[in-house]
């Protein structure tokens, strides 16, 4: 596997999904596939999938296809899944929360090591094997365990001040949720900003854009 230069981030953003439907295709008992095969399954055209996957290196054969296994711990080496992250929440209300609880972080690459609040009422919750603690003893928490990540999930008012603060203390990647875009002010620092309205505004415009152009989807009925 040699990764080239330069690879873009449409490439860099469809390797997940490749790396999810794969994980499919093993629990199906899929053991290779063909790129046609894949490309239908997914949706791409089979040279799209060849040329993302040429961007680090042969992985088919002539004639086989992908070993869907090999394939999928490979794509895996690639995102740096195995490399397991320290990471942090910042923010244990409805969202951090629900984040602690229903994603498996050490599937995706990290290990989740705390999370933090401000509110009395919610320090001291257990969740998962951690206990939210008080976000004032952060700065002396990560200069003992050093993450590398933190779930941002503050309001959007206490989004700069944090950012900031773990900036310093070592952090230098964010999965921000806090609705507060701090990317351009740190351009050392890598920042995934996550907008759920702005997805759902997306959805609602494609929604309205289908009607205008009066399609329908037929619903069947037994």
């Amino acid at each position: 596997m040699l990764k080239k230069e330069n690879v873009s981030l449409s490439v860099i953003r469809r390797l997940p999904r490749y790396h999810r439907f794969l994980a499919d295709l093993m629990r199906s008992g899929i053991t290779r596939i063909s790129s046609k095969e894949l490309s239908r399954r997914m949706g791409l055209t089979a040279s799209q999938i060849r040329q993302d996957l040429n961007c680090f290196g042969g992985f088919g054969q002539q004639g086989y296809g992908y070993n869907v296994e090999q394939l999928h711990r490979e794509i895996g080496v690639i995102l740096g899944i195995d490399k397991q992250y320290p990471a942090i929440v910042v923010g244990a209300g409805n969202i951090g929360r629900a984040i602690a609880l229903n994603f498996d972080f050490s599937q995706m690459g990290f290990e989740m090591i705390g999370i933090f609040d401000i509110n009395p009422s919610i320090i001291g919750m257990p969740i998962r094997d951690l206990t939210v603690a008080d976000v004032a003893g952060i700065e002396a928490f990560c200069q003992k365990h050093h993450p590398r990540i933190a779930v941002l999930t503050v309001s959007r008012s206490a989004a700069a001040e944090m950012a900031e603060k773990l900036i310093h203390l070592g952090v230098s990647g964010f999965w921000n949720f806090s609705h507060y875009d701090f990317s351009v002010k740190y351009p050392g620092v890598i920042v995934e900003n996550v907008h759920l309205s702005d997805s759902l505004m997306t959805l609602c415009y494609m929604v309205k854009d289908l009607s205008e152009k009066g399609t329908s989807i037929e619903v069947l009925k037994d």
